[in-house]
């Protein structure tokens, strides 16, 4: 059937009948059923399955081996009997034999030094290395590992309403996130020759099974992230005994595991709404010398979750403070070395705080106990309660600019991620949008609440038109498959966030925009929403259409390209003589103007008729602009036959302006016109996309005005995304831009060393 509607749809154009940009997307949703209502609700038959751990983890920190044993309960919720079940193997894409590496497109011209290709040359014996698969009675079961995917053979089918327990015994060795890169590994510090551990994706992690595609096995290639169960936790994790661990979930055995010092600076944490040192940097910097050949065990547990991470440091510094969620108290909490700070210790977890409680006003409330920035070189990656962000000051503790806001902008926007999708649980492996888009969108938001005038990198429309007008074959719908997208960052991060920000400020509104918003999110905390669930709780949230927006932002690669292409101006017939006589006696001397009759005037000595008295009649001694009596009885005839409603209108002065507007992008997109009046005054006047509903290349519109208009200008706030604002004004009014014919030499220094060298040079 899916394939019959492809086929329908193809063959459309061949008819004649180009689809309509406002038309219906009935045809690309699936079809609601009992599981997913057309309103965008779960339905009343909706499930999800639920997969619950017991981990004992261990690393060895002379090898930089991860070992793991763990016990999963999988409960079948659905309808349908499972003969066998999936799970995924993460850790395979390091595999030698890994298809992610073989489907990497090289050119040489990639290779621009050694080092990169010494790169390929790297040996590192990676991939989980499965060790046993038992029932919980011991006994082997059958599995088979396809790349990144394990199923296991069940000797008899999982009836629905039923658990299955099983074992995995399993181990690998952790990547060098410096040298092989990816999302969790270590990094070597190799000043005091320790290693700091960001760890994920280091268990066997049960697949979804849900009512849109049976098991989501789709192979794990590196870019789409994951799509995973909600389920209970309970994980030991061990360590050097000087390490410090931070994960997923509440640390159970804080009483054995802190310190008595320790201990009491979380209890002030948990009374303080501002960061309080658990452990500082001279303690941090101890243990880092010191290094212990014990080992301790760190207990955690998580309820309700979709996935584990943890990371493990004898470098770390430790600080926390308490987070009022409508009553609710969480702990925002970092960890960080020494090589973090200045910046760490002064803003990671109050950027911590300030971002779970403005997400929970846009999104749902944050429902965990904490919420944790851990900090490590080169990387942005988000867990459930934790997350790991970059953002590393100089040597000299020095930073720039852009260190700063790149630091302030992955801790929001990573911690943030707890939402989208830890919580309204999307699925990343399919749809990357939805996950990264309506998180950076919450992103922006946060930011601005951050810093008056905060630089965001996406959000606002005018940061997207150059990624909109460029080649269309380099650019994807944002309906296209995580691992199938061209320019990733601005299709799945940029695109939707900015879509999404225009709804909010230019086609819904601030008040039915959030209240949408806020509903899909409720409806969907703890749930597996689809595409089709957002698209309709938004509309069904607030009776707006909006079929043409995401039939044209989501699912085409059109772009915003509006002109305003003639303005025609007109006034109404008074007839009044001594109004409409002037004006025509001044329209006729305006003629004198051109450049012809100037001319003449020097180069035509004398004319016939100046030469000839003779020829010059009736007409060419007439003054034809003269009022005469026949023409005010004429004003009175015709005024006595007006009503007093249309004698007002006729002499209201009202100006009446035709403006034409051409669609050259093809995105249909609502019109914004600023009218700056002679008299200095600015009206903005806004007409809905529906203006091009049944003229999509070409619209006109009159506008009946009290005064005369000197220019007209299409999207004056940057609102649309315009992607050429040379065509936005009437008259034309090129966008001006600099050439520069001598570039400085950029000294390399960020401003604040700059700042150093200034005082120097005003000491000597």
């Amino acid at each position: 059937m899916r394939n019959l509607s492809i086929y329908i749809l193809a063959c459309i154009p061949f008819f004649g009948v180009a689809q309509s940009k406002f038309a219906q997307l009935d045809q690309e949703l699936p079809t609601p059923n009992s599981f997913r209502t057309a309103s965008g609700a779960p339905g009343h038959e909706y499930y999800q399955q639920k997969a619950d751990y017991k981990m004992t983890i261990s690393i060895n920190d002379e090898t930089q081996v991860l070992t793991g044993d763990e016990t999963i309960t999988y409960t079948n919720n659905s309808p349908d009997k499972l003969e066998y079940l999936w799970l995924q193997l993460d850790q395979n894409i390091y595999d030698v034999n890994s298809d992610t590496k073989l489907i990497e497109i090289e050119k040489m011209e990639d290779f621009k030094s050694i080092k990169d290709v010494q790169k390929r040359f790297i040996d590192y014996d990676g991939g989980f290395k499965i060790e046993s698969i038992t029932n919980v009675s011991g006994q082997k079961m059958t599995y088979a590992i396809n790349k990144t995917m394990l199923r296991i053979h069940l000797d008899k089918p999982l009836q629905p309403k039923t658990s299955i327990s099983f074992r995995v015994k399993w181990w690998y060795n952790i990547n060098d996130r410096m040298l092989v890169g990816g999302r969790s590994g270590y990094e070597y510090f190799e000043k005091d020759s320790n290693y700091l551990y960001t760890i994920a994706q280091f268990f066997p992690r049960m697949c979804v099974y849900n009512d849109v595609e049976g098991w989501q096995n789709k192979q794990f290639l590196g870019r789409g992230e994951f799509a995973l169960p909600f389920g209970d936790y309970e994980v030991s994790i061990t360590v050097p005994s000087d390490h410090v661990v931070g994960a997923t979930g509440e640390l159970q055995n804080g009483n054995t595991i802190m310190t008595a010092e320790q201990r009491k600076r979380m209890d002030l944490a948990r009374s303080s709404d501002s960061p309080v040192l658990i452990i500082t940097q001279d303690e941090a910097e101890s243990a880092e010398k010191n290094r212990s050949k014990t080992t301790k065990t760190w207990n955690f547990k998580a309820l309700n979750v979709r996935d584990f991470a943890f990371a493990s440091s004898r470098k770390f510094m430790w600080d926390a403070q308490a987070v009022d969620i409508n009553g609710k108290k969480v702990m925002a909490m970092s960890f960080y070395p020494k090589e973090g700070n200045p910046l760490w210790e002064k803003y990671s977890t109050k950027l911590v705080a300030h971002t779970i409680k403005t997400y929970s006003k846009y999104t749902v409330d944050y429902p965990y106990p904490v919420a944790i920035s851990v900090h490590s070189k080169w990387i942005g990656m988000e867990y459930p309660m934790i997350c790991f962000n970059g953002g590393r000051p100089e040597e000299d503790g020095t930073y720039s600019e852009e260190t700063k806001y790149g630091m302030w902008g992955v801790i929001i926007h990573e911690v943030g991620h707890n939402f989208f999708p830890m919580i309204i649980n999307s699925d990343e492996r399919q749809w990357t949008w939805m996950d990264e888009g309506l998180n950076t969108f919450v992103q922006y938001l946060t930011e601005q609440e951050w810093e008056r005038g905060y630089p965001s990198r996406r959000g606002p429309a005018y940061l997207i038109a150059d990624y909109m007008r460029g080649d269309k074959q380099f650019i994807s719908p944002i309906m296209t498959n995580s691992e199938s997208i061209f320019q990733f960052g601005n299709n799945a991060y940029g695109k939707p966030a900015t879509a999404l920000n225009i709804l909010r400020e230019t086609i819904m509104g601030r008040e039915l925009f959030d209240y949408a918003f806020k509903m899909y999110c409720e409806r969907w905390k703890f749930k597996h929403p689809t595409p089709a669930d957002f698209f309709r709780t938004m509309e069904d949230a607030s009776a707006v259409d909006l079929d043409w927006f995401w039939r044209g932002w989501f699912y085409s690669t059109d772009n915003v390209d509006i002109s305003l292409d003639e303005v025609k101006w007109f006034q109404l017939n008074t007839h009044n003589p001594f109004v409409e006589e002037p004006l025509s006696e001044y329209k006729e001397k305006a003629k004198d103007q051109f450049i012809g009759d100037t001319r003449n005037k020097i180069s035509i000595k004398e004319t016939i008729n100046e030469k000839d008295e003779s020829i010059d009649d009736f007409y060419a001694t007439r003054n034809k602009f003269e009022i005469d009596a026949l023409d005010i009885q004429e004003m009175k005839d015709f005024n006595a036959s007006l009503s007093d409603e249309d004698s007002i209108l006729l002499n209201a002065n009202k100006q009446f302006y035709e403006l034409t507007f051409n669609n050259i992008g093809g995105l249909v997109m609502p019109l914004i016109i600023e009218i700056v009046y002679a008299d200095n005054t600015i009206e903005v006047i806004r007409f809905p996309a529906e203006i091009w509903r049944q003229y999509e290349d070409q619209v006109t519109k009159v506008l009946i005005l009290d005064k005369e208009v000197v220019s007209f200008r299409l999207d004056p706030y940057l609102e649309t995304a315009d992607t050429n604002l040379d065509n936005n004004s009437w008259p034309k009014r090129e966008e001006p831009s600099r050439y520069e014919l001598f570039q400085m030499k950029k000294s390399g220094e960020n401003l604040m060393q700059r700042e150093k060298r200034v005082e120097e040079l005003k000491k000597n």
